[in-house]
């Protein structure tokens, strides 16, 4: 028998089906709460509500636990590498040797970019932000690529994922080098998918590129842990977008200027930004963890405890792993790093921090590793974005797959009532 809640207004009562997730959440199913009671359901930030049914990742912020398609986060990460967990997370199954290497080959075969996006890209000055240039090439790939996917083919729905998944990292290398006003590059198909981002961003002329076996595993390691997260805001955002049968990219590109906002992908920026404010006022950072607690006084500690985790972030337990040993390998003296390091050592042993849980987060070691590796801060959020394209495109293709009804919010009118119009000599 189905469980059952009920509601109770002005004497009548109403029963909704509960629903029960394969790892015991529980949801009232309220889709015909409006038309039974004339009422909706208000929640602001939808905190408490649940968009839809997914399949992808499992996430417990109570317990620190996140799981891609049932798989460990901690697992992924020591055994897999980016390009087995995106396909993963978009085909529900690890490949087998074969299927990766065909992903692989595949991929390599797309990864060109028409040569007139350069002209899209030149438009750009180099002041501009590099999330809004990112965003505005992966929209523009439309153009270029302007047949709408038939969702219902496996073969077209295939190759548009691998076109996406070989064109975005010329994308966010290509915003990198403009901005530092190098020459663009294109990869080299020799090399494994992270290690030849690596490359197109890093890669100066006359020089011939050197690979690091230490920054190349820390960054998989972090594009595999921002791969997914649940319903979040851009990756709700691009289900949103997609489910008025808006296509892939322009999906894609919806989610990207999600990422953006300081609350969202641009964590970890507002982390370095923090930092840099911190050794300008002489780097003492007792003082400023004394400020953190000072209910009264307005400064906030960025990069520390999280709104989902209410226990340790168990994606930063293995990058600061990472972060260690890129510093160690790297021999980087930077006093913003010193920083960092201080108010990590002082937040784990400070009982104020130990008791209420806030831990460093993600956003606190990414930030960490992407300032050793020579990553601008403001590009930050262009690396959170190449981590996070799996999770996008999987939930875009769960979603049209399963031809999910179009997105459309209700709201409670809060405004005048009727008024009637007032001609503008007699106002």
């Amino acid at each position: 028998m189905t469980d059952k809640a009920t509601i109770e207004y002005k004497g009548k009562k109403y029963e909704f089906p509960v629903v029960m997730g394969t790892e015991d959440e529980l949801a009232i199913d309220i889709k015909s709460l409006r038309p039974r009671t004339g009422m909706i359901t208000l929640d602001p930030g939808y905190k408490n509500t649940g968009s839809c049914e997914s399949a992808i990742t499992f996430l417990d912020g109570e317990k620190g636990i996140l799981r891609y398609r049932g798989y460990a986060i901690e697992e992924l990460a020591e055994k897999a590498d980016f390009l087995e967990v995106a396909y993963l997370l978009i085909f529900g199954e690890l490949p087998n040797t074969e299927q990766l290497k065909s992903f692989h080959r595949d991929i390599k075969d797309e990864s060109h970019i028409d040569e007139e996006m350069k002209k899209i890209l030149d438009g750009f000055p180099k002041s501009a932000h590099p999330m809004g240039v990112l965003s505005s090439l992966t929209s523009a790939l439309i153009a270029f690529n302007p047949s709408s996917v038939n969702v219902t083919s496996e073969k077209e729905m295939y190759w548009a994922i691998v076109r996406i998944l070989a064109k975005f990292p010329v994308l966010v290398a290509w915003t990198l080098r403009k901005k530092k006003g190098l020459p663009l590059d294109y990869g080299d198909d020799t090399l494994g998918y992270v290690e030849n981002i690596h490359k197109m961003m890093f890669k100066k002329p006359n020089h011939a590129y050197e690979s690091n076996k230490v920054v190349i595993e820390a960054l998989d390691k972090l594009l595999i842990l921002h791969a997914d997260h649940e319903q979040n805001c851009s990756t709700s955002t691009v289900r949103i977008t997609g489910s008025s049968h808006a296509g892939l990219f322009v999906s894609l590109s919806a989610g990207i200027s999600a990422l953006w906002g300081p609350l969202h992908g641009g964590a970890n920026q507002a982390v370095l930004e923090m930092l840099e404010a911190i050794e300008k006022d002489g780097g003492d950072t007792k003082r400023y963890m004394a400020k953190a607690k000072d209910k009264n006084d307005p400064f906030r500690l960025m990069g520390f405890g999280h709104r989902v985790y209410k226990n340790f972030d168990p994606r930063a337990k293995i990058i600061k792993k990472a972060a260690d040993q890129v510093l160690d390998d790297l021999g980087i003296d930077d006093p913003i790093l010193d920083i960092a390091k201080g108010l990590e050592k002082e937040a784990l042993e400070d009982q104020y921090f130990v008791d209420r849980k806030l831990y460093p987060n993600v956003d606190f070691y990414s930030g960490i590793i992407y300032r050793a590796l020579g990553i601008p801060t403001d590009m930050f959020t262009v690396m959170f974005a190449m981590g996070r394209l799996p999770g996008w495109i999987a939930n875009w293709r769960e979603m049209r797959l399963r031809n999910e009804p179009i997105g459309r919010p209700r709201q409670v009118y809060i405004g005048e009532n009727l008024r009637s119009f007032v001609p503008v000599g007699k106002r």
